[in-house]
């Protein structure tokens, strides 16, 4: 079968392009509605929208500006991780459309966040959750599909092996069931 007949592509490459849409779309309204590094309370003392660079990965790890190789690190990461994706999703059963559905968001994110590092040499951060002067890192749509999409990755994958799990016992008890009956025959 082929690549465009194949729905995992089609459903790999919708999520990727649809996160990637949607996360440079609401990227490009927050730096035209607040400056560098502004910030406007949405919920007080809870919840802000600002407007950030981010130059390291998550949790603003290798948040740095006196270093450059971080660029060609995550540049590296990312085309690693799409290929990985391809693969994986080449290799997913047919069928697995949750699997390949997370796959694409991760793959979308990724996306999102590797064009603003192409742009800006840095990622586009927004969300900025606090609580009593502690923030979480701030973060953006990718940062969300890309966690949404590898529980949804983790969750098929252990959701599949609990299945095959049960089906090995039930034809492990069908088998003894059959071995016994078969015992009690002679």
């Amino acid at each position: 079968m082929s690549g465009r007949s194949d729905p995992r592509y089609r459903i790999l490459f919708g999520a990727a392009c649809g996160v990637a849409l949607l996360d440079q779309l609401v990227k490009a309204w927050v730096t035209a509605v607040l400056p560098l590094y502004g910030s406007v309370s949405v919920v007080p003392g809870f919840f802000d929208l600002v407007n950030i660079r981010n130059r390291g990965a998550a949790f603003g790890f290798l948040n740095r500006s006196d270093i450059e190789w971080q660029f060609w690190l995550f540049l590296a990461a990312a085309v690693l991780a799409g290929g990985v994706i391809l693969w994986l999703t080449r290799a997913a059963e047919r069928g697995s459309h949750l699997f390949v559905a997370g796959m694409g968001l991760i793959l979308g994110g990724a996306a999102g966040n590797l064009l603003d590092r192409i742009r800006f040499r840095a990622v586009v951060d927004f969300l900025d959750f606090h609580v009593a002067g502690w923030h979480w890192p701030a973060f953006n749509v990718a940062d969300i599909a890309i966690c949404c999409g590898a529980f949804l990755a983790c969750f098929t994958v252990l959701r599949s092996e609990r299945r095959a799990r049960k089906s090995a016992v039930s034809a492990g008890k069908t088998g003894e069931a059959a071995h016994n009956a078969g015992g009690k025959r002679a």
